[in-house]
């Protein structure tokens, strides 16, 4: 919705400026759109692999939603991981294992659809509470290995991000090659009366206009956004990872869903009496 708004403001700024001393119909040169629209997508096209290509497309219509990484679901997580160990500590870890390997028919997991229909956090909890039931690695090596894999989920995560900033800086280049294709234009032109010759030298500005304003009005943001959408989707995999953690290192469930808490940003982060409060109510259910 912000990225609309900001569009607007943008297209509002740089054409609503322009218009009050000239004339929008100046502007409008249908193959320097063309030209630049068409660099761009070869661009991008030419410098990434198909799977990068397809990654950074799906995760496109994504900035136009909200973010899924809200206090309610961290919530849910904190009580799901609480309800996990403290079945763990009163039954021991073989009691979980039928969870661990069944998760969509674990009465714990099924308790929280949201959680349990996110295929990459279910699977990494599993993976490291079978780690845990399993018994053969300690808290230090499952922790460097958490650290690899969270790592290498966040590196695939921001590559879109990363492949639409290239792309934006590309486009100011863009801009330059169909303003001087213009110039090149005009060169062959030059018997033609002065007025003709104006009109056809502002056309071919009009390339590097276009490159300048679209690389930083309306690419740059999109960039910006899905970076932003990276981070706030890495931040999950922490919370879980210090929960875990906590409670190998010996401390009761609901120290360690503290020691989770205690990492989330402010926005989101339950206040201790909060989510003390629906512990408490959802062991009572």
């Amino acid at each position: 919705m912000f990225l609309i708004v900001g569009y607007v403001i943008i297209l509002a700024a740089a054409l609503g400026t322009y218009a009050v001393h000239g004339s929008l119909a100046a502007l409008w040169v249908p193959m320097e759109y063309i030209a630049i629209v068409g660099l761009t997508i070869g661009g991008f096209v030419a410098s990434n692999e198909l799977k990068i290509i397809k990654s950074t497309i799906a995760a496109l219509p994504g900035i136009f939603k909200g973010s899924k990484f809200t206090k309610v679901l961290y919530v849910d997580l904190l009580a799901m991981l609480f309800e996990v160990l403290a079945k763990v500590r009163k039954e021991g870890l073989m009691s979980i294992e039928n969870d661990v390997e069944n998760p969509h028919d674990s009465p714990i997991f099924s308790k929280y659809p949201v959680l349990a229909n996110d295929h990459h956090v279910m699977e990494f909890i599993t993976d490291y509470l079978r780690m845990m039931v399993g018994g053969n690695l300690n808290a230090i090596e499952i922790e460097n290995l958490m650290d690899i894999e969270i790592d290498t989920h966040h590196h695939e995560a921001e590559m879109p991000a990363h492949v639409v900033s290239k792309v934006g800086d590309a486009v100011p280049a863009f801009g330059i090659i169909v303003a001087v294709m213009g110039v090149v234009n005009v060169m062959g032109s030059v018997g033609e009366p002065p007025a003709v010759l104006g009109k056809m030298i502002g056309g071919a500005l009009v390339g590097t206009f276009l490159g300048i304003l679209i690389a930083y009005g309306f690419v740059s943001p999109v960039a910006s956004l899905l970076e932003q959408k990276a981070q706030d989707g890495a931040k999950i995999y922490q919370v879980i990872k210090v929960v875990l953690l906590a409670s190998m290192s010996g401390y009761a469930p609901q120290v360690a869903v503290e020691f989770g808490r205690k990492t989330l940003a402010s926005g989101v982060r339950p206040t201790f009496g909060e989510l003390e409060e629906e512990l408490k109510n959802r062991k009572g259910k």
